[in-house]
């Protein structure tokens, strides 16, 4: 039996290389309802990442918490000026203002990283009728 230290997620692969490239951070977060022709924003968070070592079912228990039926998630990672993660009433606001900019414009959750339920990336374009 081999083990493999490979990445089960196409969420796991995209951590390993934002931590490499910023260091420590926080993830504003966005969960979505995806519909055929719509996505609705069901709830927001942050979080601080301090390390590369989180996997895709740790993400999936931690935003079983929140109570939403959700199957997208972007995250949009943030530095502090100084670099690192952001005080928790600046991530409040950029988290808010985030919120503002979805509310007006879906599109923007492409400008995070935008996963499915299974880890697996996404983007949502828009629908012309």
């Amino acid at each position: 039996m081999s083990t493999s230290d490979a990445p089960a997620s196409d969420f796991e692969s995209w951590i390993v290389r934002e931590f490499a490239a910023t260091g420590e951070f926080t993830a504003l977060v966005i969960l979505v309802d995806t519909g055929t022709a719509k996505v609705t924003p069901l709830c927001s968070t942050y979080f601080n990442v301090i390390g590369d070592e989180i996997t895709w079912g740790e993400i999936v228990v931690m935003f079983a918490g929140s109570g939403a039926d959700w199957d997208g998630a972007a995250f949009f990672p943030t530095t502090a000026s100084q670099g690192g993660p952001l005080d928790n009433p600046t991530a409040r606001v950029r988290l808010r203002e985030l919120e503002a900019r979805v509310d007006d414009d879906r599109l923007v959750l492409n400008e995070g990283h935008f996963f499915d339920k299974w880890g697996r990336r996404m983007r949502i374009d828009e629908v012309t009728q």
